[in-house]
């Protein structure tokens, strides 16, 4: 009997010190686990003996290892020719030491009293692998690290949809894709979907070279964006992945901003619900607050579909948004490109909010200072909100980067835009910017113009191109008044500059 008590003791000390040794690493981790583990001990009999334990456990943990979020580690990608951020945890007051192989010079820090600590440091231009150091009482060593570009891309499903697609809806030529996709001077960082009522200091995730295995799972149009950078400017690239299909642009931002944008509207408003991934603020929190401050060069964002519901407040939402990400980076205005909505036929209660939100999208372009966006006008898919054809979407956006940001000149990045209207009598005459060259439809009839007067009902019309103008009439209305282009939900582009750019839909008229 005595044996048997001494063992049900032996066990319940062992089960204890497990849970305390578990409790102490969710207490370092910062996790939500804690209060349930904490009731868990207070209601055991060995509580009291085994606090003392507890005790000198936590006074051990003042001697803290150096740890750091888990995109600083091995294969990381880091920011070039800039002064980019290493950030960690440590003991409280610990002095610490960063030492990268690229520089003969160190960078010493100390830890604040809640253990936490970052520094500085001057990246040169691209190269490597290179290695980099971070010693307190303990030494990590960072290796395969290499210098060059970093870009974030984020969004719903349409940024979310990997190489390999989802079940039964393909990226076009996928496989090909991954054929070709081995490259040790590209790397991949996914972050894991997570959500979280404050922001939180890490995510899961870890850096991969580019590979078919490591490829496929991620993103079709950030793979491709940087690929195409890598090609075009030889250096390192790494991306960063961080999307979660189906999530409105609320939940990427913090949300008391949300809050003071829609008022009482919020009550009401369709694009968000209590599904996590809905929640005004949780992917926030969750996946871009961790990583804020990492060296970038810029963001691609591909969502809207979840906004249809609410597209007249996009844009406040929206602009919000960026200068909320901007803040939190603290890197200046780094360059922001996104995608335009593809068309889609959707259903009839929706139809007429899909074209105004795509306006409302192409109007931001001069609204958010260094943006630009990729019109999807003629990629899209009748009955698929995930088109296939994420190649051209990544192209465009890998043109609005290496034009502008990387200022490689002779690219042409934006499509026409409809900038003065003329009434001749029955034919309403419009002006393009971007068309240096001229308009073109590559042969094909345009078809998707309409001509309203002063009854406002839109009719077929008839239109051609003159150089930079298109001329449109329709027999039906002698008296126009204005015209829309594709400005449907769901269309086939057809209009383009001489580069080979689309027109975004749009409309003449304010009804």
């Amino acid at each position: 009997m005595a044996a048997a008590v001494h063992l049900g003791y032996a066990q319940r000390g062992a089960a204890l010190t497990a849970l305390l040794a578990r409790y102490l690493r969710e207490v370092a981790a910062g996790h939500q686990e804690v209060n349930t583990m904490t009731t868990s001990l207070k209601h055991t009999r060995m509580y009291k003996i085994f606090s003392l334990v507890g005790i000198l456990l936590l006074l051990s943990t003042a001697r803290a290892d150096v740890r750091l979020p888990s995109f600083f580690s091995d294969g990381m990608v880091l920011q070039q020719k800039t002064n980019v951020r290493i950030w960690g945890m440590s003991a409280p007051g610990e002095h610490l030491t960063v030492r990268p192989s690229w520089s003969r010079q160190s960078v010493h820090t100390k830890a604040s009293p809640d253990g936490k600590w970052t520094v500085s440091i001057q990246t040169p231009s691209a190269g490597g692998p290179y290695s980099c150091s971070i010693k307190g009482k303990n030494t990590i060593v960072l290796k395969d690290v290499l210098i060059g570009e970093v870009w974030l891309c984020s969004g719903q499903s349409n940024m979310d949809m990997p190489v390999k697609g989802y079940m039964a809806s393909p990226v076009e030529h996928s496989n090909d894709i991954l054929l070709d996709c081995t490259n040790p001077s590209l790397r991949l960082f996914h972050v894991a979907r997570a959500y979280a009522g404050q922001p939180q200091s890490d995510v899961k995730g870890s850096w991969q070279q580019a590979a078919p295995a490591s490829v496929s799972s991620f993103s079709a149009v950030g793979y491709q964006f940087a690929a195409i950078l890598q090609k075009n400017l030889r250096v390192p690239v790494g991306i960063i992945q961080a999307t979660w299909g189906g999530s409105p642009v609320e939940a990427w931002m913090d949300s008391v901003m949300v809050s003071g944008i829609l008022g009482d509207s919020i009550k009401t408003d369709r694009a968000i619900s209590k599904a996590v991934h809905q929640v005004p603020g949780n992917l926030y929190n969750g996946m871009i607050a961790p990583l804020a401050g990492y060296g970038i060069a810029g963001v691609l964002w591909y969502q809207g579909e979840q906004n249809r519901h609410n597209y007249k407040w996009y844009a406040a939402l929206q602009k919000a948004m960026v200068g909320h990400w901007r803040k939190a980076w603290n890197l200046g205005d780094w360059p922001f490109y996104y995608v335009q909505i593809a068309p889609m036929r959707y259903p009839e209660s929706q139809s007429a909010a899909v074209p105004r939100l795509r306006e409302v999208q192409l109007k931001l372009m001069d609204e958010i200072p260094n943006s630009g966006m990729a019109v999807t006008l003629d990629v899209g898919e009748e009955h698929n909100i995930h088109p296939s054809g994420k190649t051209a979407v990544s192209k465009r956006l890998a043109y609005l980067a290496l034009a502008n940001a990387y200022k490689q000149a002779g690219l042409a990045f934006r499509g026409p835009e409809c900038r003065s209207v003329e009434i001749a009598g029955e034919v309403i005459k419009l002006k393009f910017s971007y068309a240096v060259n001229g308009l073109t439809s590559f042969g094909k009839a345009l078809t998707q113009f309409e001509a309203a007067g002063a009854d406002r009902t839109f009719w077929p019309a008839k239109a051609e191109i003159h150089q930079d103008e298109v001329w449109v009439w329709c027999d039906k209305v002698k008296s126009p008044l204005a015209v829309r282009y594709a400005f449907t939900d769901w269309a086939v582009g057809e209009l383009y500059n001489v580069e080979g750019i689309p027109a975004s839909s749009f409309r003449t008229d304010d009804w």
